[in-house]
């Protein structure tokens, strides 16, 4: 099987400090990646260097394009790798506010989404926006609303709503349910564990949580200080853990 995208040696260094460093994997359609560690492990800068946020300092981001083509998203042309992350990829953010427009309405939001893969009939557009928030549990009566009178939790499934519309073929998620309240988390994760199932989606989701990755994710890599320390199929890795920082983490969170 084709990957879907493969990362070969990729690097990014701020001054002296590592943000990642030689990091290479392949991930397959419909498989989800978790990547955890500490804050300033490296995580969230190896996920905005594959999502092209962030330029990296060397290496390789390959995406298996629909005409068949391996493509380097790094060396691709910026308005090529925009129009990418409006159509094949999707962007689910830690704070829903990043990822929204906060002063368009609920519909408009889903909406914009399609509209810039070419949608243009208004009616079709709004019908697919109420039946997405039906999707992610927010009730069609809401449509008009903006995300600003929606709680925490509403906004970040809106976010998922936006992103999802078009059937991207990849989704990074950064922190899903970071910041959230715990009843919230176990919420919001049963509704992308459903999504995940539903639509064969593949996806990289950075966080410290290893709840989420055990929920989520078919495969786990364990970063620190820039470097990935261990990888593995995601139970294999959290229940025996070979990397003496890996037990560290598994083990901080059984203590709790």
């Amino acid at each position: 099987m084709t990957p879907l995208l493969e990362v070969d040696r990729l690097s990014k260094f701020y001054g002296t400090r590592v943000g990642c460093a030689e990091v290479s994997f392949q991930l397959f359609p419909g498989e989800v990646l978790g990547i955890v560690g500490e804050s300033g492990s490296g995580k969230s800068t190896l996920l905005n260097c594959m999502a092209g946020h962030l330029p990296p300092d060397s290496g390789a981001v390959r995406f298996a394009m629909r005409d068949g083509s391996q493509r380097d998203t790094v060396t691709m042309a910026e308005p090529e790798r925009r129009m990418l992350g409006r159509t094949d990829w999707a962007f689910v953010h830690q704070h829903a506010r990043d990822g929204l427009r906060m002063n368009v309405s609920a519909g408009g939001n889903v909406g914009e989404r399609l509209m810039a893969v070419g949608a243009r009939n208004y009616g079709a557009i709004r019908e697919a926006a109420v039946d997405w928030l039906a999707r992610v549990e927010i009730a069609g009566e809401r449509v008009d609303d903006r995300p600003s009178a929606f709680s925490g939790g509403m906004q970040q499934r809106l976010q998922i709503a936006r992103n999802l519309v078009t059937g991207p073929r990849l989704v990074f998620m950064d922190e899903p349910t970071g910041g959230l309240d715990v009843s919230v988390q176990a919420r919001l994760l049963d509704l992308l564990r459903g999504l995940v199932r539903d639509m064969g989606l593949s996806a990289i989701i950075v966080t410290h949580d290893l709840a989420v990755v055990r929920l989520l994710a078919d495969r786990l890599m364990v970063m620190k200080d820039g470097h990935v320390v261990e990888a593995g199929l995601t139970d294999q890795v959290l229940d025996d853990p070979q990397h003496a920082y890996t037990q560290l983490l598994v083990s901080s969170v059984l203590q709790v």
